[in-house]
């Protein structure tokens, strides 16, 4: 863990530069390795077709970012991490927002250990 899940409206896909944004997510939280162990990081993106945005008079788009992490990190830590990407978020995004409508949001998801199964052999390439 962390996985970071951006769900995005089709809408600003030739504009948005999804992979240039997951890898400004994934340098953000591999600055934070401390609190985030860099083999266990997933970003990842969701094109949406079917959706509705507001009253549907317009061509609305979004993006929604979910960041799920493991218990245990302090609440300044979080916050400081949701910051950081809600940040990149907004800077990546910003041209186009000046341009059309569109709504950005970020969540955090914090759960426990219990009831979460992981097999990964990637941890080992970075304790080297």
């Amino acid at each position: 863990m962390p996985h970071f899940i951006v769900e995005y409206t089709d809408n600003i896909k030739k504009e948005a530069d999804i992979p240039s944004l997951l890898k400004k997510v994934n340098d953000v939280l591999i600055s934070r390795s401390n609190l985030f162990p860099t083999g266990g990081i997933r970003s990842r993106a969701v094109e949406l077709q079917d959706y509705r945005v507001a009253d549907g008079a317009e061509d609305d788009a979004f993006v929604h970012a979910i960041l799920k992490i493991g218990a245990g990190r302090s609440a300044e830590n979080k916050k400081e991490t949701c910051d950081e990407l809600f940040e990149v978020m907004k800077d990546h995004f910003a041209e186009l927002f000046t341009r059309r409508y569109l709504a950005l949001s970020m969540e955090l998801i914090e759960f426990s250990e219990e009831g979460t199964y992981k097999y990964n052999n990637i941890h080992t390439r970075f304790k080297k």
